[in-house]
């Protein structure tokens, strides 16, 4: 079922509704499908995909950015002096 935010906003209760009994309301704006509204004990394909086991969590984190190197100058000057 698709739903505009405005209508969305004027009737949540009934929407909500909707989705206790099992149905997925996709939320637009201007047309455009934004948003999902699914039941809490439906599994997403993410979630689907790793019970199948043809997805599984990355095994480490990934690493935190390095810290900004301060430069000194404008880009232009910059980039001129890698190239030098």
């Amino acid at each position: 079922m698709d739903v505009g935010i405005r209508e969305l906003r004027d009737s949540l209760s009934r929407h909500l509704a909707e989705v206790r009994a099992g149905r997925t309301v996709t939320v637009t704006d201007h047309g455009q499908p934004i948003a999902r509204i699914v039941p809490v004990g439906r599994l997403t394909r993410l979630e689907q995909l790793r019970e199948e086991g043809r997805v599984q969590p990355a095994r480490a984190r990934k690493q935190p950015a390095p810290e900004p190197i301060q430069g000194h100058g404008s880009v232009s000057e910059l980039i001129d002096e890698q190239r030098r």
